[in-house]
């Protein structure tokens, strides 16, 4: 039997260094790929302006990339906690990518695809990134690497993303935070964005230059008249939206609209970022492949698949969910893990659990499942395990995914590989060789009331023993002990639906199917 509960994280893995100041530009009449620099490539006689910067470049011409490039999608899958490179470019890479970008070449407006961001892995999404008010189109510069690896440059069967960004001037202090660790200790912390501030004042002059007022002026009113435009036409907008929005934006009511276009919208959600301004994606705490996997809008089909369309977490993400989120709760639990190896002798660690799938690992849940992520972590941490969970539909596709409006825990756990407890889904996971995580209890095991500690809620006939031996999986049972000791439930379900005005909102948001 294998018990689990964990310890804190101390880890250290390397990142990407920063891209070289050159990148690889292709030719619009097909020939080989160039090395070049500012002064563009000369093509058949005619100058296509090709702008260079920390890794990234501009394709001009007809406004779009040749269709050749599509011929070298396909790059190989994911491995787990792979380097996104997140938080390797900074907004210093953007005012210095920014300057270059501004130079007049003659040219029309035109596409052009980062080159730091890489080969796509095979029959990725179509992501297309308009720009915002400064115009210079890379606002996403330091999301590059992490989407890059996993957004296309070839149309799918469908465009399954639509994201609004309402850009601008943002909290400075959020962009100083990016790239340094939660891990840190707060001295540490203090320090590393205090330098980073202080990296950051000299790059403040050329934001004039990047955005001259008359030009804001001009783009303001542009906004005012469009804006009249687009209203009128958002009914007929039937396509699947997230909305990303900044609650700290002192430019435009960003929050505000958002809530307008989710009810507007028929098939819209929104995440509105609290403590973020308006250059939301070159500020701390905004991945936005993360956002993406989190809300289940990343997808290489016409419906989400929890199973093909998973990406496994990157080691951003994973320093970001056990550090910064459960990182106080691990530290001060100070759990230990024990498990039985194949000689009936229990070891401290997971050694006796098997390396390789599929295994099912089934236990018991404990008062609001707070043990969950120490047994997640712990899988990472000392054997480079994924453990696929499986949890209540509610969580995916009921009001707990709908209603929410910021990004929460709920779509942490899906970013961690959580999935909708179905016979669907079990089959499926135990096809591809995962660690399945079960808990027969469910919810109702998690939620127990007074007197109900360590009571298990399992059906009478569990059918994950049949899918189980269909797959020929492992079955690890496991017990967790001492979460429940900590607390006492004192006010349980019963009392709540005694007050007339919380019965009617906790049947609506969490359902009397988790009650049965």
């Amino acid at each position: 039997m294998a018990c689990a509960v964990t310890c804190p994280v101390w880890h250290c893995f390397g990142i990407n260094k920063k891209p070289r100041f050159r990148v690889r530009a292709e030719r619009l009449d097909g020939n080989d790929l160039s090395v070049v620099s500012t002064d563009g490539v000369s093509v058949k006689e005619t100058t296509v302006p090709v702008v260079v910067g920390r890794g990234y470049l501009v394709d001009g011409g007809n406004g779009s990339l040749k269709s050749r490039i599509e011929k070298k999608m396909g790059g190989e899958e994911l491995e787990l906690l792979w380097d996104d490179g997140y938080g390797t470019n900074t907004v210093k890479d953007y005012v210095d990518a920014a300057k270059d970008m501004i130079k007049p070449d003659g040219g029309p407006p035109r596409w052009f695809c980062p080159v730091e961001c890489g080969r796509p892995i095979k029959d990725s999404p179509l992501l297309l990134f308009l720009p915002g008010l400064d115009g210079v189109g890379i606002g996403l510069i330091l999301h590059h690497k992490p989407l890059g690896n996993n957004q296309g440059s070839t149309v799918p069967q469908s465009l399954n993303i639509t994201a609004f960004v309402l850009m601008r001037s943002g909290e400075p202090l959020k962009m100083a935070e990016v790239g340094v660790e939660g891990r840190l200790l707060p001295k540490q912390k203090i320090e590393r964005i205090s330098s980073n501030l202080t990296a950051l004042l000299p790059f403040y002059s050329g934001l004039a230059d990047i955005l001259p007022t008359e030009t804001l002026i001009w783009k303001l009113k542009l906004i005012k008249s469009a804006s009249a435009y687009t209203n009128s036409r958002l009914h007929a907008v039937k396509a699947e939206v997230l909305v990303l929005a900044s609650d700290k934006d002192h430019l435009f009511p960003s929050g505000e609209e958002a809530l307008r276009l989710k009810k507007l919208l028929p098939n819209c959600m929104i995440r509105i970022f609290k403590d973020n301004g308006h250059t939301l994606l070159m500020e701390d705490s905004m991945n936005l492949l993360t956002v993406i996997k989190g809300t289940c809008k990343y997808r290489r089909s016409k419906s989400h698949d929890f199973t093909k369309d998973f990406l496994p977490p990157s080691m951003s993400e994973y320093r970001y969910t056990f550090n910064n989120v459960f990182g106080f709760l691990n530290f001060a639990s100070c759990s230990s893990l024990f498990s039985t190896m194949e000689n009936g002798k229990i070891v401290k660690g997971l050694a006796g659990v098997p390396d390789e799938g599929p295994v099912l690992l089934v236990g018991n849940h404990m008062l609001m499942g707070m043990d969950l992520s120490s047994l997640c972590e712990a899988f990472l941490r000392e054997k480079k395990i994924l453990v696929r969970g499986v949890a209540h539909p509610e969580l995916f596709w009921g009001n707990f995914h709908t209603s929410s409006n910021v990004f929460n825990f709920f779509d942490l756990m899906k970013v961690m590989g959580a999935m909708p407890v179905s016979p669907k889904s079990l089959l499926k996971a135990l096809s591809t060789n995962s660690h399945v995580l079960l808990y027969p209890g469910g919810a109702r095991e998690a939620l127990h009331r007074k007197g109900e500690a360590y009571k298990l809620f399992w059906p009478n006939q569990p059918e994950f023993v049949r899918f189980a031996a269909q797959f020929g999986a492992t079955i690890v049972p496991f017990g967790a002990v001492g979460e429940d000791d900590m607390a006492k439930v004192v006010f349980d379900y019963y009392d709540y639906m005694k007050i007339p005005m919380l019965n009617d909102r906790i049947k609506e948001v969490i359902g009397v199917v988790v009650y049965k």
